[in-house]
Formats: C-alpha cells, sequence, structure tokens
C-alpha cells in the first residue's frame, strides 16, 4: 500500500473508532485543570494534549485518545464563566455526545456560578447522570513549604478526614463551600467529589498526580460499565514502552472494527482492513516489518486452527446481519461483539509474537494462549459497552 492510501486507511480506522469510542465530557472553566486531568489519564506529555484538543464547536473542543484509533475522547466546554458567552450551543453539543460528566474546578475558585448552572442544566434532563467533582490545585492552598499530606486525607466522597492542621482552615472551608453549591442540584443519580493536584514533577510536589488513585477509584464507581473497562484498560496498559504504545491503539482499532462491523455488508471489507492496518502499524512500533516469512511465522504461531475460525466466524457473521430485523439488530451487535474481540486478541498476539521473536524465541502454544485469553477478556468489554448502551451516562 503506497503512502496515500495507508493514510486514507489510517483515518478511516480513526473515524470509525471516535463512533465507539465513551466520551469524558469535562465541564469547567478555562485553566481549571482540565488538561491536566487528560495529561495524567492518558499518560500524554503537554505538548500532546494541547495539539490533540481539535475544536468541534465555537468553543468546545475535542481530545482523541489515541488519535490514530480513538480508545476514549475527551470533550472540554471552554467559554463557562466568560463574559457575553451564551453556552447553549456547545452544551447541546456536548450532552449528545457524552457517557460521563466530569466537572472540574480550582478549589480556591469561588465563582463557580456559570459551571453549576450549567450542570443543573444538565440534570433537568438527565435525572439519573453520575458527575464526578474534580477540585483540583490544591497546593494552592497550602502554607508556605507544604508538601501533600501522606496519606491521602479525603474519604470516598470527598470528605476530610485527615487529622486536625494537616490542610490550613482556608483550604478546607473552600472545598465545603463547594460542596455547598452542589446541593440545590436536581436528580438522582451520584455526585461524587474527588480534591486532586495534578502538576509536573519540575514542581516539586511529590507526587505529581496526587490524588490519582481516588480519582479513578470515583470514575469506575459511578461510570457506566463500558466506560469504566475503557478507563481501567486505559490505566492498566498505559506506559511508554512499546507494549504500553500499543495498548490504546489496539482498543483503538478494536473500537473501529467493531463500528465498521454495525452496517450490514460494510463489516466484510472494513474490517480486514482495520486489522491489515492494525498489524502494519504495531510493526512500526516494535521497530519490524511484516515479510511473507515474518506472516508465516506468526500464522504458524498462531495457528491455522485459529486462523481459519477467524476467517469462517466472519464470512457467517456478515451473512447473518443480512437477515431482516434480526440481523439489523441483535445479529449486527453480535458481529460487532466479535469484530472488537477478534481485533482486540489480534493486536496482542501480535504484540507478543514481535515481541519474543524479536528475541529470538517464539513459542507458538504462547502465541495461542496470549490469543484465547484477550479474545475472552474482549468479549467481556464488548459485552460491558453493548448492556449499556451509547447514548449518555
Amino acid at each position: 500500500m503506497d503512502a496515500v492510501g495507508e493514510a486514507s486507511a489510517e483515518e478511516a480506522i480513526a473515524r470509525r473508532a471516535r463512533v465507539w469510542a465513551p466520551v469524558v465530557w469535562l465541564l469547567g472553566k478555562v485553566q481549571a485543570g482540565k488538561t491536566s486531568i487528560v495529561r495524567t489519564i492518558t499518560a500524554s506529555t503537554d505538548a500532546e494534549v494541547g495539539d490533540g484538543f481539535k475544536a468541534c464547536t465555537r468553543t468546545a473542543r475535542v481530545f482523541d485518545f489515541p488519535p490514530e484509533a480513538p480508545a476514549i475522547r475527551f470533550l472540554d466546554t471552554r467559554g463557562l464563566g466568560e463574559v457575553a458567552y451564551d453556552p447553549s450551543e456547545d452544551m447541546a453539543f456536548c450532552e449528545r455526545q457524552a457517557h460521563l460528566v466530569v466537572v472540574v474546578m480550582k478549589a480556591l475558585d469561588h465563582q463557580q456560578q456559570a459551571v453549576v448552572a450549567a450542570l443543573e442544566s444538565v440534570r433537568k434532563r438527565h435525572p439519573d447522570w453520575p458527575v464526578v467533582v474534580a477540585q483540583t490545585a490544591l497546593h494552592e492552598g497550602y502554607r508556605p513549604g507544604q508538601g501533600h499530606p501522606d496519606p491521602y486525607p479525603f474519604d470516598q466522597e470527598g470528605h476530610y478526614c485527615g487529622p486536625p492542621q494537616a490542610l490550613p482552615a482556608d483550604l478546607l472551608r473552600a472545598l465545603t463551600h463547594q460542596r455547598a453549591l452542589f446541593s440545590h442540584i436536581p436528580g438522582t443519580g451520584p455526585i461524587v467529589f474527588v480534591p486532586i493536584d495534578f502538576t509536573h514533577e519540575s514542581d516539586g510536589l511529590a507526587p505529581a498526580n496526587y490524588g490519582l488513585r481516588p480519582f479513578m477509584d470515583a470514575l469506575l464507581r459511578v461510570a457506566p460499565a463500558a466506560l469504566g473497562a475503557s478507563l481501567r484498560e486505559m490505566r492498566e496498559g498505559l506506559g511508554k514502552d512499546r507494549a504500553g504504545r500499543a495498548h490504546p491503539y489496539i482498543m483503538g482499532c478494536a473500537a473501529a472494527a467493531a463500528a465498521a462491523d454495525l452496517v450490514p455488508v460494510a463489516g466484510a471489507i472494513a474490517v480486514p482492513g482495520v486489522q491489515a492496518t492494525m498489524l502494519r502499524s504495531l510493526a512500526r512500533i516494535y521497530g519490524a516489518r511484516w515479510d511473507r516469512r515474518t506472516l508465516a511465522e506468526f500464522s504458524g504461531a498462531l495457528g491455522a486452527g485459529v486462523a481459519m475460525r477467524l476467517l469462517s466466524a466472519f464470512g457467517i457473521r456478515q451473512l447473518v446481519k443480512l437477515v431482516p430485523v434480526y440481523g439489523q439488530t441483535a445479529g449486527a451487535a453480535a458481529a460487532a461483539a466479535t469484530s472488537f474481540a477478534t481485533t482486540y486478541a489480534l493486536g496482542k498476539a501480535v504484540c507478543f509474537f514481535l515481541d519474543r521473536r524479536e528475541a529470538g524465541s517464539i513459542d507458538a502454544t504462547a502465541v495461542q494462549r496470549v490469543y484465547a485469553e484477550n479474545l475472552s477478556k474482549a468479549f467481556a468489554l464488548a459485552g460491558l459497552r453493548e448492556s449499556s448502551g451509547t447514548s449518555g451516562p
């Protein structure tokens, strides 16, 4: 495939993955700490996050991670609290996309009326939507020279439970004041508060991701099943090594394959294309190249039986989708889940194979085990998404 064709294939993957990827809506004022949250969750740099946000309405913007095949998307409504800004259009757009609302506010910023009013409007229409409130930049309320309290002094609801005097009284009053702002928010969905402080290593505040575990725990407690599974996968798989870089890309490619397979017939062309592009990209990450010998070695390691099951099951899925009514509902959903799972498992098996091949030791049994284990795992992930729906929290 030439460069133009490959670029076109990669853009098609990104477009399809966006359809499937869960969306976290970051609702807050400018410089409240939303970018820091995205950077910390995705293990990206400030430059990657800054360059990665793209405008989707007049002031709202979206960050796809990874951009080549999004496994998760972050929506940011930027203009809240600004003079002469009517957020209704941007809010309506974000509301249609979101799977979870995360309100972000600096702990010492008392002027949160616009943010609270926006959330109140959303909860009137969606009273069951859960909300996580991230109270950020705790260090701005510390005494001179003070570091983060250890252990983390807040409970699961964000109430302070640490020893007296561990945090300044003014900071604790500010956190309590912000909680009070949400007392009149309508709805039955939980509102969970999590004080956090995500900084840079150079800032000298250790740990730089203070409160990350409680924050992720809060997201996982209230998020829809599919989003929770994606977030858990993201945190467990991220890293700077090759496997860590490959992991979110595999998630995104699996999502693209699933989205393609929701449409009758189209999946017969699109899904193999997604998988072929994924294999080329994974080879680049691992510094390898697919030639006849490498392909033969991988096919042999994966096993002829697995390859035949992949091909036969794929053909059957496409036929089932043509059945009226059933094929366009349950059949299409089952096909999407299967494409998600097989693509995910294939990507994981490829990474394992390329890593072992570089080390000079290819264990066919181990490759097959990696594929089978990840196939089961991916079917569970796909099932969670199906059960939690795609229209919002």
